[in-house]
């Protein structure tokens, strides 16, 4: 039995992804898993619950909406293909369910303010689940390329995630039917590399996105790989590539006036309790290691449990922040797949 103050999540479906952030709920001191949901047989959910250690207390839910209404869980995490973001989390919001939501968190930002309004109204918790802001080596990544002294002031970002989709993948993946994601490896890696961009610019939004040449589409029109140049005032610049078809890589490199920063595994550290980083100064250059007791999915789970925690038991108010850099990511998602449609016209966000 979890204790009182474990916040209760339910999951749904019984997919790899579901089993690795019910391993990360199951290493999550303040976090159990309360109930699963699925959409296929209840005997596949049981024999899932008991192969990924669903305490015995968990219960089995036959669809979605009966888990939403279940008013012993806390919590929903959504592993479910985009276009059906906007009606579950809202539903769950409704119930008064906590929200944590695979990215791209909507099909386009105006989808994704309906979540923001349901989530507002009825004041529960949003986080996306993009696991490598919760990694410890992200706090050390900011905290230096936010010193004057070391880094400097910002000079430019580049970024990109890629890896080498197979057949199957390219064919049947949920990423590429128009139906389901519709975002493609835009939506997908290109939220990483968004993201990281945001994050060294203190999630200040660029001045205009423009799509760089190139891009490649398959059939139904969904972005396989793609890559962008943002701007910002003062003359910093940053740029992204997201690729289902190029070889695996996870890069930021991060350049300021006086300090540069770079990290080779940024979305999924190459070993699990230790994540590592690089930075130069003038003429020293650092190899810095972060050790971590948990994966950075168990870190993300305890930081959602935690405000959860203090919304259910203190009366506290959601914390927006979560939702705010979702937010500003879509918005540059949806300005990039604009410039690709717009024949890579420069798209100014002042216009939006």
């Amino acid at each position: 039995m979890g204790n009182d103050n474990q916040i209760r999540i339910g999951v749904i479906s019984c997919t790899n992804i579901v089993r690795k952030v019910s391993r990360a709920i199951n290493l999550a001191p303040n976090a159990t898993l309360a109930a699963i949901a699925t959409t296929s047989s209840i005997e596949e959910a049981k024999s899932f619950a008991t192969s990924n250690n669903f305490p015995p207390t968990a219960k089995i839910h036959s669809s979605i909406e009966s888990l939403v209404e279940d008013p012993d869980v806390d919590a929903v995490y959504f592993p479910i293909p985009t276009s059906l973001h906007v009606e579950w989390a809202v539903r769950a919001a409704e119930k008064g369910k906590h929200i944590l939501v695979d990215k791209p968190v909507a099909l386009n930002v105006s989808e994704f303010d309906q979540i923001v309004s349901a989530c507002e109204l009825y004041c529960v918790q949003f986080m996306d689940g993009t696991q490598w802001l919760h990694n410890p080596r992200t706090d050390k990544i900011k905290a230096f390329i936010s010193d004057p002294l070391s880094f400097g002031q910002i000079q430019t970002v580049h970024s990109c995630f890629t890896f080498a989709a197979n057949e199957n993948f390219l064919k049947n993946d949920i990423r590429v039917k128009p139906g389901l994601d519709g975002l493609g490896a835009l939506g997908d890696a290109g939220w990483y590399t968004i993201q990281a961009t945001l994050l060294a610019n203190n999630f200040k939004l660029p001045k205009t996105v423009t799509a760089l040449p190139g891009p490649v589409l398959n059939d139904a029109g969904i972005v396989l790989s793609c890559g962008a140049l943002l701007n910002w005032e003062e003359g910093v610049t940053a740029t992204i590539y997201c690729s289902f078809l190029a070889n695996l890589t996870m890069e930021i490199t991060a350049i300021g006036t006086k300090g540069t920063l770079r990290v080779h595994d940024f979305v999924i550290p190459f070993q699990e309790t230790e994540a590592s980083y690089t930075t130069s100064t003038r003429r020293c250059l650092s190899e810095h290691k972060v050790m971590t007791e948990l994966p950075q999915e168990s870190c993300m789970v305890i930081e959602f449990a935690r405000l959860v925690g203090e919304i259910k038991n203190r009366g506290a108010k959601p914390d927006w922040f979560w939702l705010s850099i979702s937010r500003k990511t879509q918005l540059l998602v949806d300005a990039v797949k604009e410039s690709i449609d717009n024949n890579l016209k420069p798209v100014l966000l002042s216009d939006w």
